[in-house]
């Protein structure tokens, strides 16, 4: 059974003012967007949900990032090939970092280029999304604690990244993390190709299969270090072949079994 949590504004129905819902989308998968609907819930993805009995077709609401998480925490040097064309050694645990919550945006929202770096590159990834706290999780129980999956884009200012050595500065300006389109919660996370497209031009092609660690040890690394909450985010690590953007282009994320996540990118910080 396919299960897509989206959040979304809508315009209002005979029961509910216009605003802002969590919802199901409804329709068969690899359906174009246009043929899908999305049913609000009552309550939050975080616990058993009824529905409102509210509809309306994906076309006449306005897709948010599925979730607002309190951290996204990101993983990096996942994938051999991106770390021989990056340079360096795979680390031998996960290598993280933290990207703020601000940096979060959701389909067709804004990626904005921020005036002091001139060089800000795409990275398509796998984002898993926790579903219940986590804290000391063993790898054997870790996928337990996923709510489900999304496409993400851990957009970073490479020159600065260089520079400052660390990546707090590169990866943490806002809108740095689109994030979507949905949440897929019944999916199996150990080997989807992933697809980067830039104005429809195939950047990157990898499978999550080639990750270094994969997401349940993520996960069990990260809990020792971090209580993780409901709805907080883990980027998992990006495949060879990342590269920059420039105002007015498009970046496509298409991850098998989830969808596609696109957004355009805007010059100087304007939205």
């Amino acid at each position: 059974m396919i299960v897509r949590i989206a959040r979304f504004v809508h315009p209002g129905s005979a029961t509910a003012p216009s605003g802002v819902a969590w919802g199901v989308v409804e329709g068969p998968s690899g359906a174009g967007l246009d043929s899908l609907t999305v049913s609000a819930i009552d309550g939050h993805p975080f616990s058993p949900f009824g529905f409102t009995g509210d509809r309306w077709a994906l076309p006449d609401v306005r897709m948010l990032s599925p979730i607002l998480p309190s951290k996204v925490v990101a993983i990096g040097k996942n994938y051999a090939d991106h770390i021989k064309e990056m340079g360096g050694d795979a680390p031998e645990s996960p290598l993280i970092f933290i990207k703020p919550s601000t940096t979060v945006i959701g389909e067709g929202d804004a990626i904005r280029l921020p005036p002091s770096s001139s060089m800000v590159h795409f990275e398509g990834e796998l984002a898993a999304v926790i579903g219940r706290p986590a804290r000391n999780v063993t790898r054997e129980a870790a996928l337990d604690f996923v709510l489900g999956y999304a496409c993400a884009n851990d957009v970073t200012a490479r020159d600065q990244q260089r520079a400052d050595v660390q990546f707090t500065r590169a990866k943490s300006y806002d809108s740095f993390c689109p994030l979507g389109p949905w949440i897929e919660t019944v999916l199996d996370p150990a080997d989807l190709r992933i697809v980067t497209r830039v104005n429809g031009e195939v950047k990157q092609d990898g499978r999550t299969s080639q990750m270094i660690h994969d997401l349940p040890a993520q996960i069990a690394f990260i809990s020792e270090i971090m209580t993780l909450l409901p709805g907080d985010v883990i980027l998992t690590g990006t495949p060879a072949g990342v590269g920059p953007i420039v105002a007015g282009d498009t970046v496509t994320v298409e991850i098998e079994g989830i969808g596609t996540l696109s957004n355009p990118v805007a010059a100087g910080g304007k939205q």
